[in-house]
């Protein structure tokens, strides 16, 4: 079941005092929610389940309001201001960007993380275990699966040797990707050729690529780059170059594999945060936690078009097929 964990959220909120929570749900909560992504995704659908289920009920006791910066780091700042203008009592975001934005005008308003992959690496908080400070949530840590990712390319291509990164210039989180996906790449006597760039830059990065005659391709997910999801998907499949993605979102769109958590179900588990958080809990002292649910999502359309083989033991384990 993809979202069994939300289990123990649901749990945890039914054994506080009932009087209490009811007298907690009958007040008009507001809630700002500020990311990059130019609007809803997998984790804000996750996060408006989550809450629904803990019994909140948009415009009748809580009021979210979200602003999409649409890839505009510029913006954040300019709109994180906006929302506390409007009396929000926290935030949720899914963007590393966002959060930093919002610290940089505001330090002590709580902020739920709802899926950001490196949170002690990009300074949100200072462990797992103890966040300190006003940021705590869920996070990805999906950079810690890049040697799972490279694997599953191999067992695609088995002659694998030289494979492209596409991430993003100036990204917080870039850095750690990078380091993790190039420490799993020595370990397996494989070649990383990393393209560092913007938005506007990756159809060029695609050209070199083919270039540069590399076997595979994996792509960062960052909230930049989501925009662009099918963009990417199809340049991939005009350079030949099967590829092995985080987000199964980038599958659908067209991409040939996925592996990564749920991010739907992070998104859920997020609710438990926020409910949390306006209970009176400090951020400070709620651990962050890791996700426990991976999902490996195949596009066998776009593995007959590349002329690879997908394993049929591959096939077996996953969790979604395209066909």
């Amino acid at each position: 079941m993809r979202r069994r964990d939300f289990i123990t959220l649901v749990s945890s909120a039914a054994a506080w005092p009932l009087a209490a929570r009811a007298q907690q749900l009958e007040k008009m909560h507001r809630m700002g929610y500020l990311t990059l992504l130019s609007g809803p995704s997998l984790s804000t659908e996750g996060l408006q389940r989550g809450l629904s289920q803990l019994g909140y009920v948009e415009g009748q006791n809580i009021i979210i309001l979200y602003r999409w910066a649409a890839g505009r780091k510029d913006r954040l700042v300019d709109l994180a201001k906006e929302l506390l203008q409007l009396k929000v009592e926290l935030f949720a975001s899914q963007s590393t960007e966002a959060i930093l934005a919002i610290r940089s005008i505001n330090e002590t308003i709580p902020i739920v993380m709802t899926s950001v992959s490196d949170p002690i690496g990009n300074k949100l908080v200072a462990s797992f275990a103890r966040p300190g400070g006003n940021t705590t949530g869920v996070t990805l840590f999906s950079t810690d699966l890049a040697a799972k990712r490279l694997g599953l390319l191999k067992e695609v291509v088995p002659n694998l040797s030289r494979v492209a990164v596409l991430v993003e210039r100036d990204h917080p989180p870039t850095t750690t990707m990078i380091k993790e996906t190039q420490a799993a790449a020595s370990a397996m006597q494989i070649e990383l050729q990393v393209f560092e760039v913007r938005p506007e830059q990756i159809r060029d990065a695609f050209k070199s690529m083919e270039r540069a005659r590399l076997d595979a391709l994996i792509p960062q997910q960052t909230a930049t780059f989501n925009a662009y999801i099918k963009e990417i998907a199809d340049l991939a499949l005009d350079a030949r170059l099967p590829s092995v993605h985080e987000n199964r979102e980038y599958v659908r769109a067209g991409g040939l594999m996925a592996y990564g958590a749920d991010i739907f179900t992070i998104g859920e588990h997020a609710a438990y945060y926020v409910d949390r958080i306006l209970q009176g809990t400090n951020p400070a002292d709620l651990p962050v936690e890791q996700p426990t649910k991976f999902v490996l999502s195949l596009n066998l359309k776009c593995a007959k078009t590349l002329g690879v083989t997908v394993p049929a033991a591959l096939i077996a384990t996953a969790d979604e097929v395209i066909e």
